[in-house]
C-alpha cells in the first residue's frame, strides 16, 4: 500500500515535486555572471567530508569560500516568506527544519575553515558578485563591468 501523502492535494504534490533543488534560476544567473568575470569555482559541491548529504551552490576550494543562495519560499525569507494556509502544521515544521538546518550547516563550514556567504534568491545578482570578490580578496577580470 502507498503510504498518504504530505501534500494536501494532488495538484499540490506535482507542483512541490516540479520544484528544482538545484541549477535555479538566481544560481544560474550568478554562475553566468562570476564565469563571465574570469572566476572558476565548483557548483553543487559537498564540502564536508563527515557529512555528504549538505551541499553549497558555489566553491571556490583554494580559497574556502562557499557561497549559498536561499529560496525565499524553502528558506523562510523575513520578507517575501508567506506561510501556506493548507497543511500549515506540515509546512511550519519544514521551513523552521531547513532554518535550522542552514544554521548548522553555516557553522560546521566556518568550523572547518570556510567562510561562508549566504544570500537570498532576491538579491541583485550585481551585490551578489560584489559581495563574493570582496570575499575572494582580488577582483575577476576587468573587462566585464557589473550592471
Amino acid at each position: 500500500m502507498i503510504p498518504a501523502s504530505w501534500a494536501s492535494s494532488e495538484n499540490a504534490r506535482l507542483t512541490m515535486r516540479a520544484n528544482k533543488g538545484r541549477d535555479t534560476k538566481p544560481e544560474l544567473q550568478i554562475w553566468s555572471a562570476l564565469h563571465a568575470r574570469g572566476w572558476r569555482f565548483r557548483v553543487n559541491y559537498r564540502p564536508l567530508a563527515a557529512d555528504r548529504r549538505r551541499s553549497v551552490d558555489i566553491a571556490f576550494t583554494r580559497r574556502k569560500v562557499v557561497v549559498l543562495i536561499d529560496g525565499c519560499y524553502w528558506h523562510g525569507c523575513p520578507h517575501h516568506f508567506i506561510m501556506p494556509k493548507t497543511n500549515e502544521d506540515y509546512w511550519s515544521k519544514k521551513i523552521s527544519g531547513n532554518q535550522v538546518r542552514d544554521v548548522e550547516t553555516s557553522r560546521l563550514l566556518a568550523d572547518q575553515g570556510w567562510t561562508v556567504l549566504r544570500f537570498w534568491e532576491h538579491t541583485p545578482v550585481a551585490e551578489v558578485v560584489r559581495s563574493i570578490e570582496s570575499a575572494l580578496g582580488e577582483p575577476g577580470t576587468k573587462s566585464h563591468a557589473l550592471k
